[in-house]
């Protein structure tokens, strides 16, 4: 299956000089079924975030298809085809000083 890793940025809002001040960049474009689909596997808070993001990018661009797989998603995934599952400390991000 053909994919691009964040090929397009959507643009959400824009200041009044014009310039983006809110935009949504998907993970991965499946051109195939013209889809976008977006992997989190952070915490809600940021969670909630993409969430307010992809409300805004369906309102602006209603042909475009996105998909938000959660880490619930993920999970079942790797469950079902086999993987093991990442170590918890690499689900992380680092901290930043």
């Amino acid at each position: 299956m053909a994919w691009e890793y964040e090929p397009r940025t959507f643009v959400l809002a824009v200041g009044r000089d014009g310039c983006p001040t809110l935009a949504f960049t998907p993970d991965f474009h499946l051109p195939e079924f013209d889809l976008y689909v977006e992997l989190t596997t952070l915490d809600q808070r940021h969670v909630t975030r993409k969430n307010r993001k992809l409300r805004l990018l369906r309102e602006r661009y209603p042909d475009v298809e996105v998909r938000i797989l959660y880490r619930r998603d993920y999970q079942a995934l790797v469950a079902r085809f086999g993987f093991e599952p990442l170590p918890a400390a690499s689900r992380r991000r680092p901290a930043v000083a």
